[in-house]
């Protein structure tokens, strides 16, 4: 199964333990399923986790962990097409990812964009607690 995590569910994942956030991404550690991601998604972690709310939060040890874990063990997808469907054009570059590489699902916590789509394609795109909770069983 090939999932995209959005950049909120992977730093949601590092401030808090035990939350669905974490969970799943403890599921990607443990190979139940296959991370998909891109070059401009670990450019917005390092971009995300360096506003003054994360960085009084994260440790940049943490961060550059998972930004090298992603770079080493996720499914990369380049080049990327251009997608114009999400109410945030900020976001389209997370659909284009999904078609490139096939996702099944991607996981956001993005409420009044990402997640009003429903789905993308063939891409299912759920909440880190549908997900985690489907994970978990």
């Amino acid at each position: 199964m090939r999932v995209l995590l959005d950049t909120n569910i992977l730093i949601s994942a590092l401030m808090a333990r035990g939350t669905p956030p974490d969970r799943i991404y403890r599921h990607w550690k443990d190979a139940r399923f296959d991370l998909v991601a891109c070059e401009r998604q670990l450019e917005e972690i390092r971009s995300v986790s360096r506003r003054p709310y994360f960085r009084d939060r994260l440790r940049s040890s943490e961060v550059g962990r998972l930004v090298n874990d992603i770079r080493r063990l996720a499914l990369m997808s380049e080049p990327l097409h251009t997608v114009t469907r999400s109410p945030d054009p900020n976001d389209d570059f997370l659909l284009a990812v999904v078609e490139s590489a096939s996702a099944d699902f991607l996981v956001t916590g993005d409420k009044s964009d990402l997640l009003a789509l429903h789905t993308h394609r063939t891409t299912r795109i759920v909440s880190a607690r549908l997900f985690a909770d489907l994970l978990d069983h």
